[in-house]
């Protein structure tokens, strides 16, 4: 164990013990009002370790979320931090996307490159982009195959940079291939 989970467990350990004095105290005097108090502190815990359970669908919530319709749109909710975020698949391969209009091309993150089995090294930096950042070098990579929601592509270019990005960027190379739409917090893609 780490740290960490030993300082958590040596917490946890001691409001045990203090929420257990408590009720040894307690039931010297009512039995039936402690009982009560019991169950309320249970139903607590009960509803705290729901929240915590249901957790990765609210944090996908503020993340953004992603559906698709029967008709075949792909509708996105803008995130919590006023991007519209999109999971593709790359080759099998499920890799989030920040929708990004104002980029060029699809531009892959280093660690979503690792995942994907692309070996940096062999790859030509010979191209090169102008970021917020400053000038970066690119190399063009050719994704086999590309599904985003009901729809799949093959042979989708798409850029490695040497700049560091937090999350692979879906621009307008592939945004070209969809007909979107934005409207208060939804952006809807469709062809």
């Amino acid at each position: 164990m780490d740290e960490n989970t030993t300082a958590q467990l040596i917490y946890l350990s001691l409001l045990a013990a203090a929420l257990a004095g408590w009720a040894i105290a307690e039931m010297r005097g009512n039995l039936s009002q402690t009982l009560r108090y019991l169950l309320v502190w249970a139903m607590i815990a009960f509803g705290l370790m729901a929240g915590y359970g249901l957790w990765g669908d609210v944090k996908q919530g503020i993340a953004g979320g992603q559906r698709v319709s029967q008709g075949g749109k792909i509708s996105l909710t803008r995130a919590e931090d006023g991007h519209f975020y999109a999971d593709l698949s790359l080759g099998g391969t499920e890799v989030r996307f920040m929708v990004d209009t104002g980029a060029s091309v699809m531009v892959l993150a280093s660690a979503d490159v690792a995942r994907l089995g692309i070996d940096l090294e062999s790859l030509d930096f010979s191209g090169s982009a102008y970021t917020a950042n400053g000038a970066v070098d690119t190399a063009e990579v050719i994704l086999p195959q590309v599904a985003f929601g009901p729809f799949t592509d093959v042979d989708v270019p798409a850029d490695v940079t040497t700049g560091d990005l937090e999350i692979s960027l879906l621009g307008m190379s592939y945004l070209s291939l969809y007909r979107i739409e934005v409207a208060g917090e939804r952006m809807d893609l469709s062809r």
